[in-house]
């Protein structure tokens, strides 16, 4: 459906990276404290664990002379971060790991004022798909059951994600929708919080993505029954797609970095070439593989020409599942 991996990469550039205009224009500046690096969602989730490796990679690679400090700002599904970056006193040293709820948020929040056409682009880091998940105990091992489950429980079946009206809960729209389903949702600030509860069996079933996943998959706890990428996940080369269930949808979180608005040209520069260098390290391509993440780059036009794209996009369909 709408937000496929080729919508994506057909607005990528080649594995060709430009780098050297950048590199003249950063060249006289610096930062000079710290690097506000924040993150619009709670511990443990995606977006977190991208932003703490890309601080290792950083730190290990001595790419900045001064630390990135992740601060996660995950309340009103983004709204948080968005307006913390949004109005940042210092827009040099201020820069965000986004969601695609940098484009759903504003969105649904008109009220909150925000242009994201005003933010700086920095780095398109790759796509992350979403998969169904369930807990072992639950008995459950494939979509049918799955499905089976949830209309024998009338409404009281219990699903959490991260927010309202932004990824996890599009995702969960979608499948109740297509399946004539009842489902209770819960929202969570981060898909950390969110994959700690199926493992504590607060709720019944989630939509991580892998990362966030990851951990519990690989102690048994947890139980992929249907994944919403393009084709199958190499991790997981049994769990039959969305597409294959007779659906076409398949839906892919951004993992991307931007400056604040009013960002100097000058250390935007220095950003780009930073997460350029940290994009093509062994150690960034490595955690893509493992962490079933594709990989992804664009330049800062294009960027801004692909959230013209999404926001288009996300209206249609959050006007689509609202309906």
């Amino acid at each position: 459906m709408l937000i496929t991996k080729r919508v994506f990469l057909s607005m990528a550039c080649a594995t060709a990276l430009a780098t050297a205009p950048l590199t003249a224009l950063a060249d006289g500046w610096q930062p000079r404290k710290p690097i506000d690096f924040v993150i619009m969602a709670g511990p443990g989730g995606g977006a977190d664990q991208i932003a703490r490796f890309v601080q290792s990679v950083a730190e290990k690679g001595d790419m900045t002379r001064r630390p990135l400090v992740p601060n996660n700002k995950g309340g009103g599904s983004g709204a948080e971060a968005l307006i913390h970056v949004n109005t940042a006193s210092d827009p040099d040293h201020t820069i965000l790991v986004t969601l695609n709820s940098f484009f759903t948020t504003p969105l649904r929040q008109s009220n909150l004022g925000i242009d994201i056409q005003t933010f700086t682009p920095i780095a398109m880091m790759g796509v992350d798909p979403f998969v169904l998940w369930v807990h072992k105990d639950s008995e459950i091992t494939s979509f049918d059951q799955y499905v089976e489950k949830v209309k024998s429980m009338d409404g009281e079946f219990v699903m959490g994600g991260t927010g309202a009206g932004q990824e996890d809960s599009i995702v969960i729209a979608y499948m109740a929708g297509a399946y004539d389903l009842d489902v209770k949702y819960i929202p969570y600030d981060g898909g950390g919080a969110v994959a700690k509860d199926l493992a504590g069996k607060q709720i019944m079933a989630t939509v991580n993505n892998p990362a966030e996943a990851k951990g519990f998959y690989e102690a048994g706890d947890f139980v992929p029954l249907v994944a919403f990428s393009d084709e199958r996940l190499p991790a997981y080369p049994d769990v039959p797609t969305m597409k294959e269930m007779g659906h076409d949808f398949s839906y892919y979180n951004q993992r991307a970095v931007v400056g604040a608005p009013g960002m100097s040209d000058e250390a935007a520069a220095y950003y780009q070439e930073l997460f350029t260098k940290i994009y093509e390290s062994e150690d960034w391509q490595g955690y893509l593989t493992s962490e079933s993440l594709s990989p992804l780059w664009m330049n800062a036009e294009e960027q801004r020409a692909y959230w013209s794209t999404q926001v288009e996009n996300h209206t249609k369909l959050l006007q689509s599942l609202d309906g």
